[in-house]
């Protein structure tokens, strides 16, 4: 869907290692505009990014650094946390010291605006797009785009499950497949949970009479909430060992899509923790108008209408 790709993805490229190999190739990377990447080293104590190219320095001035540090809409905490970080750019033009030093002067600006005119902008809701978590806060991830453009995940789009935290469910530097939930001109918001599978799709994954591992994602009196895959958990009885976190094999009781329960008894708690898996995504088209997480035999609709 797009030629533009999230920061990180393009420094081992071919094709940019080739334009860094010397400075008349970096020259032709200049006259043909094209977009490369490398690691942000410093940034310097007026905003300025400095960046290495093999066989000159280059510079990407504060206003150039990210859009709207120029409009001011921005904060320069966006420039000082990619230290020590990739990011892309274009070479805009050359500057020569008195002693016949050069320095390639870059743009990260022009790049996301780019991105944005020509990819961001053209997306809706229901667009499938790949992405890169960059951090995390309580209320959601924040994932790159493209170019380093920000987008949000808030923490009830990253699953169906509920979780505490969004480090529940992805890790910074991850690569994700998500979907475009609203658009604006300012924002676009993203969600993971549709990405994960029905909970038929991800029921049919179990049988009544197994025992398998999950994980403890919530303690309440009546009854402890267990994950079991990403998008769907089970209830066990109460368990006076078990606590939030934990690792526990479970013995699968029954499975009831007309109420989409899962009962379960807890068979053994573990003090290492589960390892992470990598995640199923079950959509495999690049667009999605609807989706139903709940079973049709369910009185209880839980929908996402793009």
């Amino acid at each position: 869907m797009t030629d533009f790709t999230t920061e990180g993805n393009l420094m081992d490229s071919p094709e940019v290692i080739k334009a860094k190999r010397s400075c008349d190739a970096l020259y032709t990377a200049y006259q043909k505009g094209q977009i490369l990447e490398a690691v942000a080293n410093v940034c310097d104590c007026e905003h300025n990014l400095h960046v290495g190219l093999g066989c000159m320095p280059g510079i990407i001035p504060r206003d150039e650094g990210a859009l709207g540090i120029k409009e001011g809409t921005t904060r320069d905490i966006a420039l000082i946390s990619r230290v020590n970080k990739p990011v892309q750019f274009i070479i805009t033009g050359f500057e020569e010291n008195a002693f016949g030093q050069r320095t390639a002067i870059l743009s990260r600006r022009a790049v996301q605006l780019k991105c944005t005119e020509e990819y961001c902008s053209r997306l809706v809701p229901g667009d499938i797009v790949p992405a890169k978590v960059t951090h995390l806060e309580k209320f959601g991830a924040f994932v790159d785009m493209g170019a380093g453009i920000n987008s949000l995940i808030p923490i009830d789009m990253l699953s169906v499950s509920r979780i505490s935290h969004p480090d529940r469910r992805v890790k910074v530097g991850e690569n994700i497949r998500a979907v475009v939930r609203n658009t604006s001109e300012s924002k676009i918001t993203l969600s993971l949970r549709e990405m994960l599978g029905t909970w038929e799709e991800n029921a049919a994954k179990f049988s009544v009479g197994e025992t398998v591992t999950g994980i403890v994602r919530s303690v309440e009196s009546y009854g402890i909430f267990i994950e079991l895959t990403p998008n769907l958990a089970g209830l066990s009885e109460p368990n006076e060992f078990a606590k939030t976190g934990d690792t526990v094999a479970v013995y699968i009781k029954s499975i009831i899509p007309q109420k989409m329960k899962i009962k379960l008894t807890i068979i053994d708690i573990f003090d290492e923790q589960q390892p992470s898996v990598e995640k199923l995504y079950f959509p495999k088209s690049s667009h999605m108008d609807y989706w139903r997480y709940s079973p049709d035999v369910c009185d209880k609709v839980i929908e996402t209408i793009f």
